[in-house]
């Protein structure tokens, strides 16, 4: 089945048979909040790319961004581990079953398991590197003004943002709720500590005290 490329901002979504099934995969698990959010993190992410001179593969920065937030999702969302990894899990496997060398599918796997840390993974492979870089530009607005006014009008009227701010912190509470120890030492302990009852931060000198070592 040939189909005409889409093609937002200039940006080229990747059409082969592998996109296209984990484009439908998204949107079969992930509430429109989230899909949407995907693809515009595709979208900075390789716009982003373009205005540093750093060029990732187009597919495998395509999966990245795509099952990113995949750990939010109630068909992917586990308990026993940050919400990261669900996602970065899940692409492994999926890149894995479509033949893709295992080298790749751990660089996937490390730019989503990464996506919420600062500074680390911009020194990164490109595909670890730009989903971040997607991810800071639609979630906190960083690079906000390296991109034209024109290209940020285009992603969003290809995937729009209604009351984003707000849905997007209700989906990280959602996915969060019920693993809070998992927020430890990353930015989703902020998020509950605004949003969940009740959620005591674990403290990092509180556990070096507290170690079984006897000084």
């Amino acid at each position: 089945m040939g189909s005409m490329s889409e093609i937002i901002a200039g940006v080229t979504i990747p059409d082969s048979p592998m996109a296209r099934e984990a484009t439908e995969l998204v949107r079969d698990v992930a509430p429109p909040l989230v899909f949407h959010h995907s693809r515009r993190v595709y979208l900075f992410g390789a716009l982003r790319g373009e205005a540093l001179g750093a060029s990732a593969d187009p597919e495998l920065l395509y999966i990245g961004a795509m099952f990113h937030d995949l750990g939010l999702t109630e068909t992917y969302r586990r308990t026993d581990q940050r919400f990261e990894i669900d996602g970065a899990d899940e692409a492994r496997r999926f890149l894995l079953r479509h033949g893709i060398p295992a080298a790749d599918a751990q660089t996937v796997w490390n730019g989503i398991a990464l996506h919420t840390t600062s500074e680390i993974p911009l020194h990164m492979e490109p595909e670890v590197a730009l989903v971040t870089r997607g991810v800071e530009l639609d979630v906190l607005g960083l690079g906000y003004e390296a991109i034209t006014d024109e290209q940020r009008a285009a992603v969003v009227e290809a995937h729009p943002r209604p009351d984003f701010k707000t849905q997007i912190l209700t989906a990280f509470t959602e996915g969060l709720k019920d693993r809070p120890e998992t927020t430890f030492g990353n930015v989703k302990a902020d998020v509950l500590a605004h949003f969940l009852p009740g959620f005591e931060r674990e403290d990092f000198v509180e556990v070096i005290r507290r170690s079984p070592w006897p000084e």
